[in-house]
């Protein structure tokens, strides 16, 4: 009798459960929830959810129909059909669009409120632009056209200058190509574009008083091919349209051959300088822009009034001006962008307002270790914007040709170092220093990191270049040094049969699918291996499990060639020019027929296969159960043959998820 009671009261409490768990409407589970990148800095989620296809009314306040037309459209493209109203309705869920003034809370321009709910869903700010940032976090929330979680978020950026700069004067890129960046820039709450268009190799923006500068007998790459006036005001467009800032670069005294060539005078000349001015003012009537770039740095200043004189001319015009630091002779009142490490700079300033983009060209950057810096960089030394620190540009310098322009995307790590960098810039915080390794940073914040990361490119990302791959679950064991005595095909201990991983002390773990020994910017930037010695051999395990016996692609490198050098290719029959090695359960690798084997490089033929990330992946046979994988990697010199070859000891192995 007793069991029987139990029994009924058990059912009892669970229909209980199911009649309140309808009426409460609970939130799906933890896993389900969306992964929000930038993270808000600010989130709470609450127990229910807003049903999304059960509304149709979209709510806004005047001022906002720009805004509210974005959301109506983000709406139809999931199948959802939405009236715009000013009007609240009196039943029925709805998602309202609405300022509040005077706000302390929202008191930042860029700052908003999204309080979801059962019943509505409501996006505050005080500015459009606000509002902006706001459906950009909703179009997230807004994951499978369903459902929105239940959350109250409170958000607004640590810096206000958040930018992404592309370098078209080598490589030109499509208008086309160029909007679907700034596109993927709004979505992410980037709100600089830096348009890099003249330079040695060519001059890409249309001057109507001087076409011979985009002639194209005055181009040496891409020839013929530059932006019209159209085609410029075009993208500042399409910028403001996404609360964008579009910066052009007019690159001047330095990387200006194509001027030279074109105009037949150097630009620090008088004659050059009176061109220089006549050409500014085309552009800024032109164009409803209100920052030139003017670049001036990596030159010899022979005019010392040049700068000051350019500087004094475009601020008569109402604009401001930025130039690279280290750089021209400046003006006080010039913003600097940091491209090199210059502390000295940064201890000593005396007031200038300036970009970060230290260590954040993504040309030189592995695309695995990329992400890891990134995420893990401190902007500026700081937790968030003064009246100094303004922010950070991520810049993409191809200096190398290209075979069609969507190289670029998929040679440097463009859109995953992009949403890297938008989750550091928005949220501030990071670490002091550089770091290379995930094992250095906070290991846990990545991981949640990159499981966010993952998620945004398998359901944002399809179809486009996005050379990213799950890296966190690999750890390594790292054995050595073995003194190779500057000779790196001598074999050691790991090699032999008789090597047993167990019976030795690894001399540390470290976690990755790309791990960097000793970074080429040594000692700026620490590696793996903490006193890192000449003419060394060190190895690495590690032990991957496979459901199922068979080949699975793998990336697999130990020489990341920049895109801005003209780096030899590697030897033939050969991974690299210091004979690492790697085995897959005691089976010796063999690294690709390169097409350019053991050639010199040169900055006019493009990369095809060198990097893992554009080439096929290599494909190895996995037992069902665990794997083990063993790298060799020996060093001679430190030093390599010339700059455009320097030793980047390190190595990538991952298996590709399917």
């Amino acid at each position: 009798m007793k069991r029987y009671l139990l029994i009924f009261f058990l059912l009892s409490i669970f229909c209980a459960c199911i009649t309140r768990a309808q009426k409460i409407l609970p939130a799906p589970a933890d896993k389900n929830k969306p992964a929000l990148l930038p993270m808000p800095q600010t989130v709470q989620w609450g127990d229910a959810y807003f049903a999304l296809q059960k509304c149709t009314t979209l709510v806004i306040q005047n001022g906002l129909e720009k805004e509210g037309m974005l959301l109506k459209s983000i709406c139809g493209a999931m199948g959802l059909g939405m009236r715009i109203t000013t009007h609240l309705p009196q039943k029925g869920p709805f998602i309202q669009l609405m300022l509040e003034n005077n706000s302390q809370e929202l008191s930042q321009s860029e700052a908003y409120r999204l309080s979801v709910s059962q019943k509505s869903v409501v996006l505050t700010a005080t500015t459009p632009h606000g509002i902006f940032n706001a459906i950009q976090t909703l179009r997230q929330l807004m994951q499978d056209g369903k459902t929105i979680s239940a959350c109250e978020i409170r958000d607004s950026p640590a810096f206000s200058f958040r930018g992404y700069m592309v370098d078209v004067g080598r490589n030109f890129q499509s208008v086309e190509l160029l909007k679907q960046q700034i596109d993927i820039m709004s979505h992410y709450k980037l709100n600089v574009f830096h348009f890099h268009a003249t330079e040695d190799i060519a001059w890409r923006i249309a001057i109507n008083h001087y076409p011979q500068l985009t002639a194209a007998e005055n181009m040496l790459r891409n020839k013929g091919m530059y932006y019209t006036t159209a085609d410029i005001r075009e993208l500042v467009r399409y910028c403001k349209e996404r609360y964008i800032t579009f910066i052009p670069e007019i690159d001047m005294p330095g990387h200006s051959a194509a001027f030279k060539r074109a105009m037949h005078t150097d630009m620090q000349s008088d004659s050059g300088l009176a061109i220089v001015k006549n050409m500014l003012k085309e552009i800024c009537d032109s164009f409803d822009v209100s920052y030139i770039h003017v670049g001036a740095d990596e030159v010899k200043i022979t005019n010392r009034n040049f700068v000051p004189e350019v500087t004094s001319f475009l601020e008569g015009l109402g604009k401001k001006v930025i130039g690279w630091q280290p750089g021209g002779n400046y003006d006080n009142s010039t913003i600097r962008q940091l491209w090199m490490d210059d502390a000295a700079f940064l201890s000593g300033n005396k007031g200038y307002a300036y970009i970060d983009s230290r260590h954040l060209y993504l040309n030189h950057m592995d695309p695995l270790e990329a992400v890891t810096t990134i995420y893990n960089r401190r902007i500026a030394n700081k937790d968030h914007a003064d009246t100094n620190a303004l922010g950070a540009t991520l810049c993409v310098w191809n200096d190398r040709a290209v075979t069609k322009q969507e190289d670029v995307l998929q040679m440097n790590p463009v859109y995953p170092g992009m949403l890297a960098f938008a989750e550091r810039v928005w949220q501030g915080g990071g670490q002091d220093g550089w770091i290379a390794n995930i094992s250095d940073g906070n290991t846990q914040a990545f991981t949640d990191f990159e499981n966010r990361l993952l998620a945004h490119k398998k359901q944002y990302f399809t179809g486009l270049p996005f050379p990213y791959v799950r890296q966190s679950n690999l750890q390594w064991a790292s054995w050595g040094p073995y003194n190779n005595e500057g000779d790196v095909s001598k074999a050691f201990l790991p090699e032999s049969n008789s090597w047993n991983e167990t019976a030795i002390n690894a001399y540390k773990k470290v976690t990755g699918g790309t791990v960097v020994l000793r970074h080429w910017w040594a000692p700026l930037i620490k590696g793996a291996i903490d006193s890192a010695k000449e003419n060394t051999t060190w190895y690495a395990t590690t032990h991957i499990w496979s459901d199922e016996a068979g080949l699975k692609n793998c990336w697999i490198g130990f020489n990341n060639l920049s895109r801005s050098m003209a780096t030899d290719a590697p030897p033939r029959n050969e991974w690299d020019n210091k004979r690492s090695a790697v085995w897959v359960n005691g089976k010796k690798i063999a690294p690709p027929a390169w097409n350019r084997a053991g050639l010199p490089g040169n900055i006019e033929i493009p990369l095809t296969d060198e990097g893992y990330e554009y080439r096929t992946p290599t494909q190895v046979y996995f037992h069902k159960g665990w794997n083990t994988v063993l790298l060799k990697m020996p060093v001679a010199k430190f030093k390599g043959k010339d700059w455009q070859n320097p030793v980047k000891w390190m190595f990538t192995f991952v298996p590709l998820e399917e």
